[in-house]
Formats: structure tokens, C-alpha cells, sequence
């Protein structure tokens, strides 16, 4: 059984702000704790307004590392790139952002850089927060010919390539992307959306659990912690 609590907003602003607090709270409980912070971010739009209001916020961003919970293969410099959108919106403030992605053709290859990569930094991370597509993917787990391999990596694989089929039209191209297990190591789990039509969406896959036909409802199937659900019209 999926424990989520949903939280309701008016509009994105006040979603945004809310989020934005309690990112903050996580990050400074995890300085406290332990004197450094890691966090994975979605790519997207929607978390835009809260990474405007962290970036301001006067936390101990010097001791925070930020990872994306998925990456195009694209150059890191390319407006696709989920890690340069969380360097253009952290740097400025301190934080340090690790890329697990690249410009690279085999899927198999970048699956095994990413994984590098991320088995260099402190696990678990303090924070996993996902979006989620209108097609039910989350981070980059879609439906296809790549959906179990991300689903049932061993639990100390972290990364996997994978792609997407139909490729995205707003991004066509092949990605990394953390694992379910991965994904739900996290110390706090939470998830960001707005529109009635996603929300019924996620409703319908958190109720499907392991049956679900969409990427996200086996990925949160899997979960032991419990997830706060962001969500504005």
C-alpha cells in the first residue's frame, strides 16, 4: 500500500513557496546531521519557482551537492541538459552540481558513467523529488523497451541508460536515469504536479500500485517511506 499524503495548493506560487520551505528545512536538518546535503532534482518547468526561491534562500548551500534525477545525453552546455539547468539556478549560491549525463550515443555506456559517478557521492540522498509526464514516466523511466531494467536494478546499481520509445517530442533523445532503487533510497521522497489531468493520473496509479500500467505507479509500489504529493491546478 503507497502512503502519500497530498497537499493542495491555489496556485502554483503558493505550491512553489511551500516546497520551497520544506526543501530548505531538509537541507539544513541534513547539514545539521551530518555537515553536508545531498539532493536530487527534477528537470522540467514545474520546479522552476521553487528553485528561484531556494537559490535566494540563505541556507548552507556550500555543504549541498545537487544531482539531476535524470539526465538527457546531450552536452552538458545544451538547453536539453537537466544538470545545466540546476547550475544556472545553484552555482551562484555555492552549491555543488554533479553531472551524470554527456553527449554519448551508447545507452549501455552512459548507464555505467552515470553509475560512476553516483557511487562516489555519500548515500542515500536527504531528498529524491519527481516530477511526472503526462505519459506516467517519472525522472526518465518510461514505458518501453528499457522500463525493467530501470525498475529492477540490483539495489546497489544506481544509474542506468535508457531509451525512450517514441522518444519525447519535446526532447528526442536517449538519457540516464537513477533506478527505482535508487530513487527510493532517498531519506524524503516527494513529488510535484499541477493540472487536474495529471492528478488524476497519479491517483489512478498510486490505487493500481504494482499493477499499474505506468511507469510511476511501479516505482512508488516499491516505496517504504512515506511521499508528500505537491499539487496546484
Amino acid at each position: 500500500m503507497i502512503e502519500a499524503e497530498w497537499w493542495e495548493y491555489d496556485d502554483v506560487e503558493e505550491l512553489a513557496e511551500a516546497v520551497a520551505g520544506d526543501v530548505g528545512f531538509i537541507v539544513e536538518s541534513a547539514v545539521d546531521a551530518r555537515n553536508a546535503s545531498l539532493l536530487a532534482l527534477p528537470g522540467g518547468k514545474t520546479p522552476l519557482p521553487v528553485f528561484e526561491r531556494l537559490a535566494r534562500a540563505k541556507l548552507p548551500w556550500k555543504k549541498v551537492t545537487l544531482i539531476p534525477t535524470d539526465e538527457r545525453l546531450v552536452p552538458v552546455q545544451d538547453e536539453l541538459s537537466n544538470a545545466r539547468l540546476l547550475a544556472q539556478s545553484f552555482m551562484k549560491a555555492g552549491a555543488r552540481v554533479v553531472p551524470i549525463g554527456g553527449e554519448n550515443d551508447d545507452i549501455e555506456a552512459a548507464g555505467n558513467i552515470a553509475d560512476a559517478r553516483l557511487q562516489d557521492l555519500p548515500w542515500p540522498p536527504d531528498l529524491v523529488w519527481l516530477g511526472m509526464g503526462a505519459d506516467g514516466h517519472t525522472a526518465s523511466i518510461f514505458a518501453g523497451p528499457d522500463l525493467q531494467n530501470a525498475l529492477d536494478a540490483p539495489k546497489a546499481r544506481r544509474a542506468v541508460g535508457v531509451r525512450p520509445d517514441p522518444l519525447p517530442a519535446e526532447a528526442p533523445v536517449a538519457r540516464v536515469t537513477l533506478t527505482r532503487a535508487a530513487l527510493l533510497s532517498s531519506r524524503t521522497l516527494i513529488i510535484t504536479i499541477t493540472g487536474a489531468e495529471k492528478r488524476k493520473i497519479l491517483e489512478q496509479a498510486i490505487a493500481d500500485g504494482q499493477s499499474s500500467r505506468l511507469p510511476i505507479g511501479r516505482v512508488l509500489a516499491e516505496a517504504e517511506q512515506p511521499i508528500d504529493i505537491h499539487w496546484a491546478p
